[in-house]
C-alpha cells in the first residue's frame, strides 16, 4: 500500500507547477486545471523512492517538482505497469506506459535524462477512468 505524497497543477505548458492539496480527477481529461487534458497522457505519476534514489546518485536535492509530473507516490512500484489500473483514494488511473525524461531533466543536471530512460525512472502516465477528488495522504494501491 502506498502514499499520495504530493499533488502538482501545471497551470501551461512549460509553466509553472502548482503544489496543491487537494485536486479534482476528471475522467477522459485528467487533473481539472491542468494544461495537459485529454488523450492517454492524463495525468503523470512519479515515485518518491525512484526520485530520491536519482537525486542520490547525482549528490542533489532538487526538488522532485522539476519533474513536473502531476502525483508524486510512496510505496508503489510503477516500473512495468503498462494496463494496471492505480487507485488513488476513490479515483482510479490505468497506466498507458512509462513518461519519457525529456531535455528538462538534464537542464536541472546535467545526465539526468539519460539515468532516467530506463526502469522507467521517470515514471508513468495513464488515463483516469474514475474520477474524483484527491488529496496528499490519501491512499494508492493496484486494483487488483
Amino acid at each position: 500500500m502506498g502514499k499520495l505524497e504530493t499533488i502538482w497543477v501545471k497551470r501551461a505548458k512549460r509553466g509553472v507547477m502548482d503544489q496543491v492539496e487537494t485536486a479534482t480527477l476528471v475522467e477522459g481529461r485528467g487533473v481539472q486545471g491542468s494544461a495537459d487534458q485529454g488523450g492517454k497522457r492524463q495525468v503523470t505519476i512519479l515515485s518518491k523512492e525512484v526520485w530520491e534514489d536519482l537525486m542520490a546518485q547525482f549528490n542533489s536535492d532538487l526538488d522532485p517538482a522539476t519533474r513536473r509530473a502531476n502525483l508524486l507516490v510512496s510505496g508503489i512500484d510503477l516500473e512495468e505497469t503498462r494496463g494496471k489500473t492505480l487507485c488513488v483514494g476513490d479515483c482510479q488511473i490505468r497506466i498507458y506506459f512509462e513518461t519519457a525524461p525529456c531535455e528538462r531533466m538534464d537542464e536541472a543536471i546535467m545526465g539526468l535524462q539519460a539515468v532516467m530512460r530506463s526502469n522507467w525512472k521517470g515514471g508513468a502516465f495513464g488515463e483516469v477512468v474514475k474520477e474524483g477528488e484527491i488529496q496528499v495522504g490519501d491512499v494508492v494501491t493496484w486494483l487488483e
